[in-house]
């Protein structure tokens, strides 16, 4: 039987990665609650650019897309969905809103789990919103070679119901004593989650809602301003890594969550750096635009595109911006590559 025992975390001595992580995500957490409080006009300027960022990339790992014009007319409902991967789409906006706007009074239980899943798939012509899995799933992967295998068997459809209330019943008794951090409990959670994996689909969409409704609920609101699937989606080969290592010996519970803590402290803790950099941009106001676009393009790792530029200069028009990248070519700063949809940029070793 699958047990789910959370405090014995509490005596648990992590190492110090762990720890570092943990310490720089509470410091960055005060000073993003001291930046929102003085300048809550300019920031929330972060929040649209977070949810059509959270929207296309948490759909995009499962390969469900559309393009980028046709995301933001679906979000600011300004078209209709013209085919399942849109109207997919449309539901993971709407519970990304719900959860923005009411994570206050929506409790861990199952049954709010199941009707949050039942708002994803509210516009599917799917029957599978809001039920749990009436047949066995599998984590498959797939070789080099074209062929797949089954890299880890989830709980069966049987055993779900009485696993997902046990399991958000142990998370809200253990969180409510306060002796784990809940940036330990809340990726262990989403790690036991996915390994029951509680859904025929839309499993991975609701662990990233999930892991955003959390950290909401624990005062860590930076999802709000930074999208953490956008993260999870540039990393997902990490992602998956961990998950995998962390997953060994789940079913006989004798698995170790370690590397899939490491993993999304990780990508909590680059949200808030993240915030940390385009708040500033913000704040300061820089009169030139060049500066900022360069300041911007100096954060980047590698190639980056122009999207990218325009979310992180959210001041900036993007006929300013194109005109900055054009400026910074001219005077070989950085180098286009590609054409039209697939131009993107690199720097050069000036």
């Amino acid at each position: 039987m699958k047990l789910f025992n959370y405090s014995k975390y509490k005596d648990v001595r992590w190492d110090n990665e762990i720890l570092g992580y943990i310490s720089q995500i509470h410091e960055f957490k005060g000073r993003l609650s001291n930046i929102e409080l003085k300048n809550k006009s300019k920031v929330n300027k972060l929040v649209d650019i977070a949810k059509i960022q959270s929207t296309e990339a948490s759909n995009k790992i499962e390969g469900i897309v559309t393009t980028s014009t046709r995301i933001k007319q679906i979000l600011n409902n300004k078209t209709t969905p013209k085919n399942r991967d849109e109207k997919e789409i449309l539901g993971y906006r709407d519970v990304l809103n719900i959860i923005h706007e009411n994570y206050e009074y929506i409790p861990l239980k199952s049954s709010y789990i199941l009707q949050l899943h039942g708002e994803l798939y509210k516009y599917s012509e799917k029957s599978i919103g809001g039920k749990f899995k009436n047949v066995q799933n599998y984590i498959t992967e797939t070789k080099a070679d074209g062929s797949s295998f089954i890299r880890f068997q989830p709980l069966e459809p049987f055993k779900t119901p009485e696993a997902m209330e046990r399991l958000c019943e142990e998370f809200n008794i253990t969180s409510s004593k306060f002796d784990v951090d809940p940036l330990i409990l809340i990726p262990i959670f989403i790690l036991d989650f996915l390994c029951i994996h509680p859904f025929n689909d839309g499993n991975g969409r609701m662990s990233r809602l999930l892991t955003l409704l959390l950290l909401y609920k624990f005062d860590y609101s930076i999802g709000k301003f930074i999208s953490i699937e956008k993260i999870i989606e540039e990393t997902k080969d990490k992602y998956y890594d961990a998950l995998q290592i962390s997953s060994i010996g789940w079913m006989e519970n004798n698995n170790n969550p370690t590397e899939f803590i490491k993993y999304m402290l990780s990508v909590i803790l680059k949200a808030y750096r993240d915030f940390d950099t385009r708040a500033k941009s913000l704040i300061e106001n820089k009169s030139k635009a060049l500066t900022q676009v360069q300041d911007s393009i100096n954060t980047k790792l590698g190639k980056f595109t122009k999207s990218e530029i325009v979310a992180l200069c959210p001041t900036l028009s993007e006929t300013t911006i194109e005109r900055c990248l054009k400026q910074l070519l001219n005077s070989g700063t950085i180098q286009k590559h590609g054409e039209r949809k697939s131009t993107f940029y690199t720097k050069t070793n000036k």
